[in-house]
């Protein structure tokens, strides 16, 4: 009987994720860009991309070093819990000059942030990274289990990537520059996310918190896998329903070519131009005891292959909830999961056996 309820709840968790995935698939323009071009020219345009990043020192020197920030600091609560809003100048230069202009018409862009909620003193820190449109910090709050972490002993950090959330210059809905269709501007998204992740990780190490480790999901846990081959200074990793290659969605959603010859000749170029920022391309930073990977066994949207290639390619333990993208059946089973997991890790000072609704 729970195994065909299992069954009932994941058919249904996929069928929502394929009924979202076509909705966003009809407001998107990477078909219509990708059909613009004929297929023999976008093939010569990404071949001569790929040679430009080698000739300018990708990926051994595609990533800078990090900075010492000094955010300003805005508390929002003080009692029960200490919420506060912190801002600091992302101050970004494009690894490729020519995109600065465009990328510097994003004002809002320019200013990283992140909402911390504290316990009086340092804890152990753990920056959570949302998924796609994902950022706004009030939504943000209802989607992970913060009371549950914080039960833990954890202190939290809602970390907004770049053009997402109030770095985002457009409206509800309005679609950011990245990730997007032009993969210039996705690499860049992802080189400064991560120039201000560990701009952000130094000042949290600064202000005192004994350990700092990041949870993302969708966009946010690749940005959680980039992170673990970037970052050496994190205690732990962990991409909940990731997305592990950028070309790889791009097929799926019938993004590249006109017929299978030509999306396979389009997936191998996009994989050579997003070696830079791919996961998978890169050894992880961390020991690979340190990192967990949670995959959604009937996800449509970031199938479990993408977290089956990361465990693979971590060589780390994968743990599955029975759900989907959006609908994630088994999740507060996984989410106790990962409390005994930092707690194996000697990270966690609380109970790992809490309920997440305790």
């Amino acid at each position: 009987m729970k195994r065909a309820s299992r069954r009932l709840l994941g058919a249904a968790a996929a069928a929502v994720d394929l009924a979202v995935r076509r909705t966003a698939l009809s407001r998107t323009s990477g078909q219509k860009n990708a059909d613009a071009l004929r297929h023999e020219v976008r093939i010569a345009l990404l071949h001569r991309l790929q040679d430009r990043y080698r000739r300018l020192g990708a990926p051994d020197h595609f990533f800078r070093e990090p900075r010492v920030i000094t955010p300003m600091e805005d508390v929002r609560v003080s009692q029960p819990l200490r919420v506060v809003d912190v801002h600091w100048p992302s101050d970004y230069q494009c690894f490729l000059p020519e995109l600065q202009h465009e990328y510097d018409r994003f004002e809002e862009n320019r200013m990283a942030t992140a909402r911390l909620v504290l316990h009086e003193e340092p804890r152990p820190v753990l920056i959570l990274i949302h998924g796609y449109l994902g950022g706004a910090h009030r939504m943000e709050r209802r989607i992970w289990p913060i009371s549950f972490f914080r039960r833990l002993g954890m202190d939290l950090a809602l970390f907004v990537l770049p053009f997402h959330g109030s770095r985002s210059a457009g409206g509800f809905g309005e679609l950011p520059p990245f990730p997007g269709a032009d993969p210039r501007m996705t690499n860049e998204g992802f080189r400064q996310a991560m120039a201000d992740f560990q701009d952000f990780v130094g000042w949290l190490l600064g202000r005192g918190h004994p350990h700092v480790g990041v949870m993302g999901m969708s966009l946010g846990g690749y940005s959680t896998a980039l992170a673990a081959t970037v970052e050496p200074r994190l205690s732990f990793a962990i991409p909940v329903i990731p997305l592990a290659s950028i070309p790889a969605v791009a097929r799926l959603n019938g993004h590249l070519g006109s017929n299978e010859e030509e999306a396979e000749t389009q997936y191998r170029a996009l994989v050579g131009v997003h070696k830079v920022v791919s996961p998978l391309h890169r050894p992880p930073a961390i020991p690979s005891k340190s990192i967990l990977i949670v995959g959604a066994e009937r996800d449509q949207i970031t199938p479990i292959e993408h977290a089956r290639h990361l465990a693979h390619h971590f060589g780390c333990r994968l743990e599955t909830m029975h759900g989907g993208h959006l609908m994630q059946f088994g999740r507060n089973a996984r989410f106790r999961s990962i409390g005994r997991f930092l707690t194996e890790l000697g990270v966690a000072p609380g109970n790992a056996g809490h309920s997440l609704l305790g």
